[in-house]
């Protein structure tokens, strides 16, 4: 899997990996089995792969990186604080759940726009990588993503059952505060830009 050709299929898109009944990952690429390690170097190399379960031909993909990311925690690479996760888990099935994946894509995009910006200057001006650095940046980014969920935590539970009065109307009373919440993510979102810029200059 050190071969950067074999992160990609022959047409450039992502590698198909298929995961048989023995629970053993097929890299389709390279016509060999492959291990969670395997992939989660892939993606560090700038790689790329999409899984599917051989029988039924299921895209498994998210379950796939879901293994990776809890096999890399029980190895004591730990990025997510346990708060985080309980928070995380708390709005499954809540009626919020539709607002969590797209802040926390845009908040990770942000974070990997400032983390690179951040490596070329201080490449170009000290010829280094200064690992405590970015640390205490990824803790401020963590930080921002555990506010908004925390956000999110007010409005569950304030939820009035469905009117039988077809008249009443539920969007006076859920608009504004969809509002204040879209308000309150893009605000946080432009935190996340202006850390960037603010230790990109100095």
């Amino acid at each position: 899997m050190s071969n950067r050709d074999s992160d990609k299929s022959g047409d450039g898109r992502p590698v198909v990996v298929k995961k048989y009944a023995n629970r053993r990952l097929y890299n389709t690429a390279t016509s060999s089995y492959v291990t969670l390690d395997d992939l989660a170097k892939m993606i560090k190399d700038g790689g790329d792969f999409v899984a599917y379960d051989a029988k039924t031909g299921e895209d498994i993909t998210r379950a796939v990186l879901t293994q990776i990311i809890v096999e890399q925690e029980q190895k004591g690479q730990n990025l997510l604080p346990i708060s985080f996760l309980r928070q995380l888990i708390s709005l499954y099935g809540d009626s919020m759940q539709f607002l969590v994946p797209g802040y926390l894509e845009q908040a990770m995009l942000a974070f990997a726009q400032n983390q690179e910006q951040m490596r070329r200057s201080l490449q170009a001006t000290f010829g280094i990588f200064p690992f405590g650095q970015f640390e205490e940046m990824g803790k401020q980014n963590m930080a921002l993503f555990e506010r908004a969920l925390r956000m999110l935590a007010p409005y569950r539970g304030e939820e009035k059952p469905p009117s039988t009065d077809k008249t009443a109307s539920r969007t006076s009373d859920e608009d504004p505060r969809l509002k204040r919440l879209e308000a309150q993510i893009d605000a946080l979102t432009q935190q996340l830009k202006a850390l960037g810029r603010d230790r990109g200059d100095s």
